[in-house]
C-alpha cells in the first residue's frame, strides 16, 4: 500500500525494472511494493522469509536495481512504520468481537481515521500532470469504457453516470448478460479502457486490459498496488490506498479518485461541455424530476 515516507524513486524504480528482474526476484519485488513499511525494520532473512525466496535473492534484487546491497536499498525506507496485514475473515470475526465488547465508539474513530489516512495517502502519490494527461486522454477518445466488477462495478457506473450529464459515448462494463472483453470486442487505438480492482485482483478485470493493450486501447488502471498486473499493463496508473477496519477493501479513495479525474477531464474539455451540463440539468428540471421547494 502506499507510504508517503517511502521514497517513491525506489518504488518507482522497481516498477520500472519490473520486467527485467527473474521470476525469483520479481517475487521480492512485489512484496516490496505491496508492504514498503516492512523494509525499513526488516532484516534481508525476514524479507526472504516474508516474499518465499532465499536471502541471496533479495540482495541480488537490491544490486540489480541499481543499490550496493540490501542495506542500501533499505535507507529510504528506514522511517516507515510496520504494518500488520489481516485476512478477510479475521477482519470480519474482529468487527463481530468489537460489536460484543460494546467498542463501536473505537470503530467509528478507526473508520473515520482510515477514509482520511487512505485520501491523504492516495494523493500524496498522484501529480497533478498525471492527472491532466491522462484526462486529455480521455477528452480525445472516440469512447471510455470503465471497468470494474464487485464493489468497483458501482464506481464504475456511478463514474460513468456523472460523466454522461455532459458528454456521450461513456460506457461502464461489464453490461448486463455481457463480458468485459466482449463489450471491448470493436473498440481500438481510438478507445479508453479504465480499469479497477484491488487485491485479490478479478481475473476478468485483468484479462480485459491485456485484450485491451493488444487491440491497442489506451488503459488506466486503478488498483492498490504499482505491483497490481493492470498498473503494470497500463499506460496511466494510479495507486489508491484501501485499508480499513472493515473486512472489505474502501472505497473512499477510488470514487475521490474518480472524481477527481472527472473534474480534470471537464477542465481540459472544449467550452461547449458547460452548455451540455447546463441543457442536461435545465431538461431534468422541465420534467419534473427534481422535487420543487414547499411553500
Amino acid at each position: 500500500m502506499n507510504d508517503t515516507n517511502v521514497s517513491k524513486t525506489v518504488l518507482t524504480r522497481l516498477s520500472q525494472e519490473w520486467d527485467d528482474l527473474t521470476p525469483e526476484a520479481q517475487k521480492v519485488a512485489r512484496y516490496v511494493l505491496e508492504n514498503p513499511r516492512d523494509v525499513g525494520v526488516s532484516t534481508v532473512r525476514e524479507i526472504a522469509e516474508a516474499a518465499k525466496v532465499k536471502p541471496n535473492t533479495v540482495v541480488r534484487m537490491a544490486r540489480q536495481v541499481g543499490f550496493e546491497g540490501y542495506d542500501d536499498f533499505r535507507e529510504p525506507f528506514r522511517e516507515a512504520i510496520r504494518r500488520g496485514a489481516a485476512s478477510f475473515p479475521d477482519r470480519a470475526r474482529w468487527l463481530q468481537d468489537i460489536r460484543r465488547q460494546g467498542e463501536l465508539g473505537g470503530l467509528y474513530a478507526d473508520m473515520v481515521s482510515a477514509a482520511l489516512r487512505n485520501i491523504e495517502e492516495t494523493f500524496a502519490t498522484i501529480s497533478e500532470e498525471a492527472l491532466r494527461v491522462a484526462a486529455e486522454a480521455i477528452w480525445n477518445s472516440r469512447n471510455v469504457y470503465t471497468l470494474g466488477v464487485g464493489v468497483n462495478n458501482s464506481n464504475a457506473r456511478n463514474f460513468t453516470y456523472l460523466a454522461s450529464t455532459g458528454m456521450v459515448q461513456f460506457h461502464a462494463i461489464p453490461r448486463a448478460g455481457s463480458t468485459p472483453v466482449d463489450d471491448i470486442a470493436w473498440a481500438d487505438e481510438r478507445d479508453v479502457l479504465i480499469a479497477i480492482t484491488c487485491a485479490p485482483y478479478r481475473r476478468e478485470v485483468v484479462e480485459a486490459v491485456e485484450v485491451a493493450r493488444e487491440q491497442g486501447m489506451c488503459v488506466i488502471g486503478i488498483s492498490d498496488s504499482p505491483a497490481s498486473p493492470i498498473i503494470r499493463g497500463a499506460a496511466h496508473g494510479f495507486v489508491v490506498a484501501a485499508d480499513t477496519p472493515q473486512f472489505f477493501p474502501s472505497s473512499v479513495s477510488t470514487i475521490a479518485l474518480l472524481e477527481t479525474l472527472l473534474s480534470f477531464v471537464i477542465a481540459s474539455a472544449s467550452p461547449e461541455i458547460v452548455a451540455r451540463v447546463e441543457k442536461f440539468h435545465e431538461r431534468r428540471h422541465q420534467l419534473g424530476i427534481y422535487q420543487e421547494d414547499l411553500p
